[in-house]
């Protein structure tokens, strides 16, 4: 039951990040095609990486995935990140980001726990593509207080 509350919480959640308006000119404005990243993330999880930029410095991003790691289950995770883009950079753009999220892990006893994002996302010049590498922090909630990471290499495509 409280899994069934929690769940419901998170798709409210996210559902009011989606709905959240968003500039098209600005965001994703470093690079090509539109606001929504679709792509890949491997490490720990490994899996489906999606991005909607709201901003030239804001997004969110999802993941599912599966843990390879202690859970050996299945991960999704939503986070709101800032980007503080580093100048100089001689072709593409590039962004140092932070944010914070969470996350739920569908085990034999399932997880949830609060995520701290950190990475850094380059915008590939003329196309519609990003590629990230990111570590994570986490401290579970439940089923126990715990400390925990993740960490992955991706690329999306924007559409």
């Amino acid at each position: 039951m409280k899994l069934a509350k929690l769940l419901s919480a998170i798709t409210l959640i996210c559902g009011l990040f989606l709905i959240y308006p968003s500039d098209s000119a600005q965001a994703q404005a470093r690079g090509e095609g539109g606001n929504f990243g679709l792509g890949v993330m491997l490490g720990e999880p490994t899996g489906i990486s999606a991005k909607v930029w709201n901003s030239d410095k804001s997004a969110f991003g999802f993941g599912a995935a599966w843990s390879f790691g202690r859970y050996d289950a299945v991960h999704l995770h939503a986070d709101y990140l800032r980007h503080s883009w580093i100048q100089g950079v001689e072709k593409g753009d590039l962004a140092f980001y932070y944010g914070i999220g969470g996350r739920i892990v569908l085990a034999d006893d399932p997880g949830i726990g609060v995520r701290i994002p950190l990475g850094l996302n380059y915008v590939v010049p003329d196309a519609p593509i990003d590629i990230f590498v990111e570590a994570v922090p986490i401290l579970d909630l439940a089923p126990s207080t715990d400390f925990d990471g993740n960490g992955a290499l991706g690329i999306r495509f924007y559409f």
